[in-house]
């Protein structure tokens, strides 16, 4: 990442009423830099301002203001990427740091991403989670009080919530799963979600939710390239059905132990067949001594493979014929692929994973007997290209940061 220069000054946060802001989530046709707040611009001097095109309106906004990216998990790295660009694109410096959380690191390796990486996971427990997140702010306090950002965005990071608020920046936390357990002396400026996420009931928190198209890896998945060398990189067999299994976060606070028994009952189901290979993804290191201890006979013979790097995720879906997955993240990119997906988490279902399961995108494995009978076991069809259809969620995404950034501009003026 190229070193950014200090932002200006920037004072208390401020809020936007709601009843200025325009309806955007849904329009996919908004032009890059319209802003969707209203203004009050007297008409008088309004006749005597020269007309300036979208892209020249975006520019002079976006001039000398600062962004901080807080890259909290694993996902975050991808979904990201095109944000940043985009952001850049349109004239704003963008500085970035990241926690040391499952492969976060691996992953800014893979895409080249320089950030500072600042902090680590502390484990399941809650009191140890709390502990590590001011731990956390304390280490980021300096540096962002240096740079002074604008505007603070993450998908979900509780340091750079708490940071944030000591030192009076504004923040979008971004969130795709309504029941992630909350810190209530953490808040947010603005919270933007997918569609199907309900609104809050609050009426306060409602007017500060924003909207976006789609999934969360709508944002991403049009970008994707496969890579058609990762069959031969990783020793799998023509003939053979490729299963990707990524096991449950069992760190993680929802995380619920009958995901645990529904995985081994999918491993046995799949080694069962002689024309199977299955790819495990652990999640961390400590994940992945337990799955090669456990699996150890099967991987040997290579019917398991476990990786020794971090691998592209869409690329792994792709090659794949089916998904099993303990977690929302990779379910939600096949079926924004269009590969067959099977969840085993056992939390709380949300309303993303609902819709999907709705639409006939998404199959939930419940109970140890929905092994057998529910997932198909079969080569997809190979003649699909990956789908590059233009998604707006990016576009929304990027245009709600902007009309934020102009609007807390034009209070603090």
């Amino acid at each position: 990442m190229n070193p950014v220069s200090h932002g200006a000054e920037f004072s208390a946060p401020i809020s936007v009423k709601s009843d200025r802001m325009l309806e955007s989530a849904k329009d996919a046709n908004v032009p890059q830099g319209t802003c969707m707040i209203a203004r009050d611009v007297d008409p008088v001097i309004a006749t005597k301002i020269p007309a300036m095109s979208a892209s020249d309106k975006s520019a002079s906004r976006a001039a000398h203001k600062k962004i901080w990216i807080d890259l909290d998990n694993s996902p975050h790295v991808p979904f990201f990427l095109p944000i940043m660009e985009e952001l850049r694109t349109r004239g704003y410096q963008v500085f970035v740091t990241a926690r040391n959380s499952y492969q976060v690191c691996e992953l800014l390796k893979l895409h080249n991403l320089r950030c500072e990486v600042i902090g680590s996971h502390w484990g399941k427990n809650r009191v140890l989670k709390i502990l590590g997140t001011c731990a956390r702010t304390i280490r980021l306090l300096p540096m962002i009080a240096r740079h002074r950002p604008n505007l603070a965005i993450s998908h979900g990071s509780r340091a750079q919530m708490l940071a944030s608020t000591l030192l009076r920046i504004p923040t979008i936390t971004m969130f795709d799963y309504e029941f992630t357990q909350k810190m209530e002396f953490l808040h947010s400026l603005w919270f933007m979600t997918p569609e199907y996420i309900p609104d809050p009931v609050d009426v306060k928190a409602k007017a500060r939710t924003l909207k976006y198209p789609g999934l969360k890896e709508d944002v991403y998945v049009p970008r994707f390239r496969p890579d058609p060398s990762l069959r031969d990189k990783f020793g799998i067999r023509a003939d053979h059905v490729v299963i990707t299994v990524r096991p449950p976060a069992t760190e993680a606070h929802y995380h619920n132990p009958e995901a645990e028994v529904l995985l081994e009952a999918a491993m046995n189901f799949f080694m069962e067949k002689a024309d199977t290979q299955v790819v495990l993804l652990p999640r961390n290191e400590h994940q992945g001594i337990d799955l090669r201890r456990t699996w150890e006979n099967w991987i040997s013979k290579g019917r398991v493979i476990i990786p020794e790097h971090v691998v592209d995720g869409l690329n792994l879906v792709w090659l794949s014929d089916l998904v099993v997955s303990g977690g929302g993240t990779m379910n939600r990119e096949a079926a924004a692929l269009g590969v067959p997906v099977y969840s085993i988490f056992r939390g709380k279902i949300g309303a993303v994973d609902r819709y999907l399961v709705e639409q006939g995108r998404l199959t939930l494995i419940e109970k140890v007997e929905d092994v057998r009978s529910k997932i198909n076991i079969r080569r997809r069809d190979r003649s699909a290209k990956p789908p590059t259809d233009n998604r707006p969620a990016l576009q929304v995404i990027v245009n709600h940061i902007d009309s934020i950034l102009d609007a807390t501009t034009r209070t603090t003026s």
